[in-house]
C-alpha cells in the first residue's frame, strides 16, 4: 500500500470516526432536552426534539454508506477493519437512542398539557441524569480508544435496571391508589422503559468500544438487576 493510499485510507477513518461524534452530539443534546422537557413541561422544546430525529437518521445511512464502501475499496484487516465495523455498530445504536428519545417526546405531547406532580417526575429524572452520564462516558471511551472507560460503562449496567424496577413498582402503586393516574403514569412507564433500553444501548457501545481496542468479545454475561415482578408494559 503506497503513503499515499495509507493517507487516504486514515482520512476516511477520521471522518467516519467524526460523524459518530457529530451523531453522538445530537443524541446527548436530544436527551438532555427531552428531560428538560418533561421536567419544565415544555410542549414546544419536546417538539423540538422530536423534530431533531432525522438529522440523526441521515448521518446512520450516510456512516453505514461510507464504511462498506471503505471496507469493499481498502479491504482493511485487524484493527482498521474493527474500526470501520465498529462505526457501523456504534452508529446504529446511536440510531436506536435517537429513536426511543423521539418516543418519549411523543409522550410527553401525549399528555397534551396534563402533567403529573413534580414529585412524580423525580424518579424518572434520576434515570435520565444516569443514563445521560453512561452515555457520555461511553462516546468518550470510544474518542480516546479506553477499553477500561469502556469495561466501568459495562459494570454499570445493573444500575439502570434498579431505578427501572424501583419506579415501575411506585407508579404501579400510584395507579392502583386512583384510577384517573392511570393515564400520565402510563405515558410515564414506557418513557421509563425507554430511557431504560437507552442504558442498554451505552452498554451496547462498551461492548464495540472493548472489542475495537482489544479484539476480543466481552463474554461475560450483563450484571443486570432483578426483573420487576410485575411484567412492563409492551413497547410502542
Amino acid at each position: 500500500m503506497t503513503q499515499h493510499t495509507v493517507a487516504s485510507f486514515d482520512a476516511e477513518l477520521k471522518e467516519l470516526q467524526r460523524k459518530i461524534a457529530e451523531m453522538g452530539g445530537i443524541a446527548e443534546k436530544m436527551q438532555s432536552d427531552v428531560i428538560d422537557a418533561l421536567m419544565r413541561q415544555d410542549i414546544r422544546l419536546a417538539q423540538a426534539v422530536v423534530a431533531a430525529d432525522p438529522a440523526l437518521d441521515q448521518l446512520q445511512r450516510e456512516i453505514e454508506e461510507k464504511a462498506i464502501l471503505t471496507i469493499a475499496r481498502r479491504q482493511p484487516m485487524a484493527i482498521d477493519l474493527r474500526d470501520v465495523v465498529a462505526t457501523i455498530r456504534i452508529a446504529n445504536d446511536l440510531e436506536r437512542v435517537g429513536d426511543l428519545v423521539k418516543n418519549i417526546a411523543k409522550r410527553i405531547l401525549a399528555l397534551e398539557g396534563r402533567f403529573p406532580p413534580q414529585s412524580l417526575l423525580a424518579g424518572l429524572n434520576n434515570m435520565s441524569v444516569m443514563a445521560l452520564a453512561q452515555f457520555k462516558a461511553v462516546l468518550d471511551a470510544y474518542i480516546q480508544r479506553d477499553e477500561h472507560a469502556a469495561l466501568a460503562v459495562w459494570e454499570r449496567d445493573g444500575e439502570i435496571d434498579h431505578l427501572y424496577n424501583s419506579l415501575f413498582r411506585e407508579l404501579l402503586t400510584y395507579m392502583m391508589e386512583d384510577p384517573r393516574n392511570i393515564g400520565f403514569c402510563t405515558h410515564l412507564l414506557f418513557s421509563a422503559k425507554n430511557i431504560e433500553r437507552i442504558g442498554d444501548h451505552a452498554t451496547n457501545v462498551a461492548e464495540t468500544v472493548y472489542y475495537l481496542v482489544t479484539g476480543h468479545n466481552l463474554a461475560l454475561e450483563r450484571p443486570k438487576a432483578e426483573a420487576a415482578d410485575v411484567t412492563a408494559p409492551p413497547q410502542a
